[in-house]
């Protein structure tokens, strides 16, 4: 059964909203156990399969700054919507940019006196996001000048690391909104820290592929709808499309659900699509990771298919590599939970998550503000 035609129940708005969250720190917090490590020291430390599972670290872990910079990105949004659901226009992306310099300040970085002083916020008050987790350079440099960074106007002009990726699900959540507009919101923000083509537009994809699952499209459906709307653009970014297209070869001919059992190696994951330090190659692990666990027979008229076990499977190849492995884990987790809700969300695994409340909290004042 091909990915396309494996669709469970629909999830609610909010399930899906959630479900996108703590998937996403789910996934960053297991691969940032090993960031930085390749995948020879992850085997050396956890076995010849890899990390597994959160009882591994006997440490426990924590979500890295993907996990923060996304909750900020949906402070931003939900910040504008209450403009918008009182009755006053707001620049969407300079609320964005506000909550980044805000997160900006818990990292410790100063900016010029002439940059704004934002107005402080409930998240700001959450010390759980207050600790520095090997932030990305262009992140905290392109703050860091105090210049709200433009297409037109770029911060970083040649950055295109996974940092606009990793946090841009938010965009991709918020309800009756047309496709262009998701499209313009995620890649507007990236420029906000990087300047590079590829950065924009791997964030848009990312952005209308999410959008494609909340609005109740199949995971192969959404993201070859991903990529086609990314071959449309007016300067479509090559190495975005050709390692989108790669990934979504690679899951048809090794993935579970055409009927194989040989997922690529670590080795070959990376051979073939990248370490997912940049973020075409972020997005596109993470998407192969997502489509070749599909599970062989899913069938979700005999409830045959388990998705909190597609969730194990889909993070821990998202993860084991020699690579970006929180951010690739972090995209797979926001796609699986957009994809199915809360209902995916292994419950020993929530049960090692840092700050539940803090994510939980974020998640429920973006429901309320789209009355999702």
């Amino acid at each position: 059964m091909s990915s396309e035609e494996f669709r469970p129940p629909a999830p609610t708005p909010e399930s899906r909203i959630h479900g996108c969250l703590l998937g996403g720190a789910l996934g960053d917090s297991l691969g940032y156990a090993v960031e930085f490590d390749d995948i020879a020291g992850i085997r050396s430390r956890f076995g010849p399969e890899g990390l597994q599972d959160f009882s591994a670290l006997d440490g426990g872990s924590h979500f890295s700054d993907d996990t923060q910079m996304t909750l900020y990105t949906v402070d931003g949004l939900v910040e504008a919507l209450e403009w918008a659901n009182d009755g006053t226009a707001a620049d969407a992306n300079a609320c964005v940019w506000l909550a980044y310099l805000r997160w900006l300040a818990t990292q410790g970085v100063p900016v010029p006196p002439s940059a704004p002083a934002p107005q402080p916020r409930w998240i700001d008050g959450q010390e759980a996001l207050k600790h520095r987790r090997a932030p990305g350079n262009a992140c905290l440099s392109g703050l860091a000048t105090g210049e709200m960074g433009t297409v037109y106007r770029p911060v970083n002009p040649d950055s295109k690391g996974c940092g606009t990726v990793m946090r841009s699900a938010p965009f991709g959540l918020i309800p009756h909104v047309p496709a262009e507009a998701v499209y313009k919101l995620s890649s507007d923000a990236a420029s906000l820290t990087h300047g590079h083509r590829s950065a924009r537009q791997s964030a848009g994809a990312f952005s209308l592929l999410i959008h494609a699952l909340a609005g109740g499209q199949g995971l192969r459906e959404a993201a070859e709808y991903a990529l086609n709307r990314g071959r449309e653009q007016s300067d479509p970014e090559p190495a975005l499309i050709s390692r989108l297209e790669r990934a979504l070869q690679l899951a048809e001919s090794s993935g579970q659900a055409a009927g194989k059992t040989a997922l690529l190696s670590p080795e070959d994951l990376v051979r073939e699509l990248g370490e997912g330090w940049v973020a075409e190659e972020a997005l596109a692990v993470a998407l192969y990771a997502v489509l070749a666990t599909v599970p062989a027979g899913a069938d979700p008229e005999t409830a045959a298919v388990s998705p909190q076990r597609h969730f194990r499977d889909a993070i821990v190849l998202a993860v084991n590599h020699s690579g970006d492995s929180d951010s690739t884990g972090s995209i797979a987790g926001n796609i699986l939970g957009a994809f199915y809700g809360e209902d995916c969300l292994p419950a020993a695994w929530l049960e090692s998550l840092e700050a539940p409340e803090v994510i939980r909290g974020m998640a429920r004042q973006l429901v309320s503000v789209t009355g999702s």
